[in-house]
């Protein structure tokens, strides 16, 4: 994992490559004007509001060197992957960021390396927010759903050796890195448990089994992390994507667990298949191949029991590695929904059985 000196993208420091990239963008009365930090989450990207109302502007300051914040392949990438994703997705339509500056590493803003950027300013309001304002939940992911849709159709379409996404994947390994991510950190580190040698072995072949089975199925580009803090509202309804700058290929259920198994946000089992079965005709209709529901739903929940078991030791990991406990909250969604998803699969029964033994919010009927 990427660190830095925190006063590089947060403290004085930060805040002096914010002004000097806004003096270089907009000039000095801008750079001189109000900022406010505005952190990142679990990222080491931070944010910068610049400026009040219409005019206002989005600073990103990124650490020297700054990697994925997860496992994924590819060695350095020939350009900054946010510029190069964000390019791509607004050829195929898909509402992003304007990037307004671009001030690579060897700039060195402040005396600093790293790549700072003055963005677009879409607000503050996030599928996430409009959702606890009471907006209406089924039109907000119906929009949501709508436009993935048409964005893996169109990626599906119009492929682009260009961008970095197609240059990386899930694969095998990744999975299976995905997985033990959970046992490192939320059954060993955070339950303190040991798996015994036999249950080890068994629990290895049945991690190995689930990441050759997603590893098989048809790839096309995934923005990685399609959820409800990466999804703005715009003041018209419009929702922008952000946070692409990891995206990859991979299956097509995949950013449709990252929407609707939100470890944030919970929805209703009605509303997951009413939102699956829309996606489905949304996909066809914007040119992609026609899908039965049945086979799509298998492999949904699948991918639910690796994405979430994976989101579960993340968040330990963050809290543990990265010093932000904000996450923790977040473990009970993910465990319950492999808990759903193992009720769905009753394939899964052997595995589930041995980790139920060590996390009890995956037995049947367990409320974490």
């Amino acid at each position: 994992m990427a660190s830095e000196p925190a006063a590089t993208t947060t403290g004085p420091l930060a805040e002096a490559r914010v002004r000097e990239a806004l003096r270089r963008f907009a000039g000095e009365e801008v750079a001189r004007g109000p900022v406010q930090g505005l952190g990142g989450h679990a990222s080491l990207r931070t944010y910068w509001r610049a400026g009040r109302g219409a005019r206002s502007l989005m600073v990103m300051v990124m650490p020297p060197g700054a990697k994925p914040e997860e496992a994924t392949q590819g060695g350095p990438p020939a350009e900054e992957p946010f510029v190069n994703v964000q390019r791509y997705l607004g050829r195929l339509g898909v509402r992003v960021p304007e990037i307004r500056a671009f001030f690579p590493p060897e700039e060195g803003l402040a005396g600093v390396p790293g790549v700072v950027m003055v963005l677009e300013d879409l607000g503050d309001d996030m599928l996430e927010t409009r959702l606890l304002a009471g907006d209406d939940r089924e039109r907000l992911y119906e929009a949501a759903v709508d436009q993935l849709a048409r964005l893996r159709a169109r990626a599906e379409a119009r492929p682009d050796p260009a961008c970095v996404a197609f240059g990386r994947r899930f694969d095998r390994a990744l999975y299976r890195w995905e997985l033990d991510h959970f046992r490192e950190w939320l059954l060993e580190a955070w339950k303190g448990a040991a798996l015994a040698p036999d249950e080890r072995a068994f629990v290895d072949a049945e991690f190995d089994r689930i990441a050759a089975a997603l590893a098989a199925e048809p790839l096309g580009f995934t923005h990685r992390d399609y959820q409800s803090r990466n999804l703005m509202v715009l003041p018209g309804g419009e929702q922008a994507v952000i946070d692409f700058q990891d995206a990859l290929l991979g299956p097509r259920q995949y950013d449709l667990v990252a929407l609707l198994r939100d470890s944030y946000v919970e929805l209703p089992p009605e509303l997951v298949e009413r939102m699956l079965r829309r996606w489905l005709v949304r996909f066809e209709e914007a040119g992609g191949p026609r899908l039965e529901y049945e086979p799509f739903r298998e492999l949904f929940d699948l991918l639910t029991v690796q994405r979430k078991l994976k989101d579960a030791g993340r968040f330990v990991f963050i809290d543990r590695v990265k010093g932000n406990p904000g996450f923790l909250v977040s473990i009970p969604a993910s465990l319950r929904y492999v808990r759903e998803a193992f009720d769905r699969r009753p394939d899964l029964a052997g595995l589930r059985q041995v980790l139920a033994r060590h996390v009890p919010e995956l037995r049947p009927g367990r409320e974490p």
